[in-house]
Formats: C-alpha cells, sequence, structure tokens
C-alpha cells in the first residue's frame, strides 16, 4: 500500500489554491480529482466576479476571508500577469423599497470591513453607466473580474512544479482512519479500485463535500453538513457592442442569491445572471423559458435592452447549507479531530465568494495542519 503524506479531494479552485499553498512548505502531497481535468464543476461556471465582501455577515468566515482573499488574489495576479481587471460595481436600486435594501447592503459592508464604498444619487449613475437607469446605488471600487482558468492553472503548474501529484478520473470511493491514518480507497474510470495511506485529508470536494464527510463516518445531518444544490442560469447579450457598459451592474440582493447582475467579461461580452434554484439533483440545463425572467429583471436597469438581444449562455450549480427558506449559513471550514478524526479538514458549502476567498482559505488550511 502506497503512502503519502496529504490529500486532497477535490481539483476546484478551492482545492488548487490549498495544493499550492501547501506544496511551498510540504512534500508528498496528492489531488485527486474524479474529472478528467481541474476546475470542471463550480469553479468553471461562475460570474468570475472577484468580490468586495459586501453580503456577508459581518466576522463570518464568508466576509473574513471574501475580505483577506481579494487582495491576495490581486496581488498574485498582478505579480503573475494572470489576466484580471478591477472593473469597480454599482449596486442600483430602482425604487424606494429597494433604497432601504441598498442602503442596508452598504452598511453591512462597512460593518464587514469593505472601505471605499461611496453613495450615488441617479446623477452619478448617469454618469458613470449612461444606460444604466437607477434612482440610487452606491459604487464598490475593490470589486473586478478575473479569468478564472487561467488562474486555476496557474495553481496546478505552481503546485506540480513543486512535486504535487495529481490523479484525474479516481474518485474517492471509501475514507476510513486506521489509528496512525487514512486508508483512502479510490475508483479509476474502468471501476478498477486501489487503496493507499494518508496521514492528513482535506476534503475540497464542492458539490460532493457533504458525501466526503459522510465516508469519513460524520453524521451530516446531525452536524448540518448536508448540502442543497441551487442551479444558477446565465443568458449572454448576443450583440455586446449594442451597450457600453464597463461596470459590475448588481441590483438589489434576493435572500439566495445577489440577484441577476450584469457582467462585462474580459473577452469584451456581457453576461446576465445567475437566477436562483433549488434543485434536487445537479444538471447543467438550461431553461430557454426563463429568457422572459432574465429580460424582466434586468430592463428594469437597462432599459434600453430588448428581449431578442438575449442568448442563452451556461449553468453553474453552487453548494449551499441553506435550504431555500432558510437565513445565511457560513462556509464550513473544520479540522474534525473532535470528531474522532485527525488531521481530517472539511471544506463544506463553499460556494460564493469562494472564488475570492480561495488563498484566504488554502491560508486557513495551511494554519489548521500546522497546529494539527
Amino acid at each position: 500500500m502506497q503512502e503519502t503524506k496529504i490529500t486532497i479531494i477535490g481539483a476546484g479552485v478551492v482545492g488548487l489554491s490549498i495544493a499550492y499553498v501547501l506544496s511551498k512548505f510540504h512534500q508528498d502531497i496528492v489531488v485527486l480529482e474524479k474529472n478528467d481535468s481541474f476546475g470542471q464543476e463550480i469553479s468553471s461556471r461562475n460570474s468570475e466576479v472577484i468580490h468586495a465582501g459586501l453580503y456577508y455577515l459581518p466576522d463570518s468566515f464568508k466576509a473574513q476571508t471574501c475580505i483577506r482573499g481579494k487582495y491576495l488574489l490581486y496581488e498574485l495576479c498582478s505579480k503573475y500577469n494572470i489576466l484580471y481587471k478591477k472593473t469597480t460595481k454599482l449596486v442600483v436600486a430602482c425604487n424606494d423599497e429597494e433604497i432601504k435594501k441598498i442602503e442596508k447592503i452598504y452598511y453591512n459592508g462597512q460593518k464587514c470591513g469593505v472601505k471605499n464604498l461611496k453613495f450615488l444619487d441617479s446623477g452619478d449613475i448617469e454618469e458613470l453607466e449612461p444606460q444604466i437607469s437607477a434612482k440610487f446605488g452606491f459604487i464598490s471600487p475593490d470589486s473586478g473580474i478575473i479569468d478564472s482558468h487561467s488562474l486555476m492553472n496557474f495553481f496546478y503548474t505552481k503546485a506540480k512544479d513543486n512535486g504535487v501529484t495529481f490523479s484525474f478520473c479516481t474518485e474517492a470511493a471509501a475514507l476510513a482512519w486506521r489509528g496512525s491514518h487514512y486508508k483512502i480507497t479510490v475508483k479509476e474510470p474502468k471501476g478498477d479500485t486501489f487503496s493507499f495511506q494518508s496521514q492528513a485529508v482535506i476534503n475540497a470536494a464542492g458539490l460532493n463535500s457533504d458525501k466526503v464527510a459522510q465516508m469519513a463516518g460524520i453524521d451530516i445531518d446531525k452536524y448540518f453538513y448536508r448540502l442543497n444544490y441551487c442551479k444558477g442560469q446565465y443568458f449572454r447579450i448576443g450583440n455586446p457592442k449594442k451597450f457600453s457598459i464597463s461596470h459590475l451592474v448588481y441590483p438589489c440582493a434576493t435572500q439566495i442569491s445577489l440577484g441577476i447582475h450584469i457582467t462585462p467579461d474580459l473577452g469584451g461580452g456581457l453576461r446576465l445572471g445567475p437566477d436562483a434554484k433549488y434543485i434536487s439533483e445537479i444538471n447543467y440545463q438550461i431553461d430557454e423559458a426563463d429568457q422572459g425572467c432574465f429580460y424582466e429583471s434586468v430592463k428594469r436597469f437597462l432599459p434600453s435592452l430588448e428581449a431578442e438581444d438575449l442568448v442563452p449562455d451556461t449553468v453553474g450549480v453552487r453548494p449551499k447549507l441553506q435550504k431555500e427558506d432558510e437565513i445565511f449559513k457560513d462556509f464550513i471550514i473544520q479540522h474534525e479531530s473532535d470528531k474522532g478524526l485527525p488531521g481530517f479538514v472539511n471544506l463544506i458549502g463553499i460556494e460564493s465568494p469562494g472564488l475570492t476567498a480561495c488563498l484566504a482559505i488554502a491560508e486557513i488550511v495551511k494554519k489548521v495542519l500546522k497546529n494539527a
């Protein structure tokens, strides 16, 4: 039976960032990924937004890692020429009721530690984005967009250069603590299985992270680790040159999403989305009948938008810890020694702002392993 020091389950942006950070200090790291390459699920099906940290409960993991993570990400991208753009974000309100919600987001962002926020009246908004119509809003200068594939490829390449072994098309099938090590059994594409030993295990399995925790022997209902799937669809503006939008433009957030927003991408395109629909099983099929909902939602603050401007784009699925009728739930970043699993670190419910927070999450995992 082969043996390794650290096994990371999952090669999304979080698993990759952890591999990159840990590989500077540890040898014998293996990354298991059930897909044929890195970043095939959550990490490649999102808005690619670098969030400022406006929406999260102050002092939560989401707030702390977003605030810390955005600075680490901008610094990394600048140092290694990873494509990004600090677009800034406009959060807009179209009526008096929304103005009250906007103000709450603004002051919550300040409590979380977001700086340089500024209220805008309708004239300020028109000056920044002439085609956007809103009564009130604010600007967030720290927000931006990033080429997530280039970021992940950087983490992957650097980790490999530092000696990390990546095993693609390799799914974790069983996991058990044996008193001095973990026995991990994996399944290969043809159905063959083999086992190896690992001193530590980091569960960064994204949409399957609750299943990995359960595999290790944790009661995921008792500890509220069971995930709920929330589908987010995107439509694209077919002729982006019709609009001259350069900022991220967000409406009021809802309980389960940040609202259908406008994202200018690095290729000069404009995407709308995502929406939010809870689903029982993972699927990536876009419902073209929802195009009308996207149109109506965005036309409120982009009045020149026409229904025929929209074309279907892509779909992502978020791993949410809260159910549809529940309020905010934080990331789970937990060393499970108190459950009889020393050296086992769970990362569960890592949805937005996971991309922004990836390096800050990796810092926490590094510290947890050092203390363990």
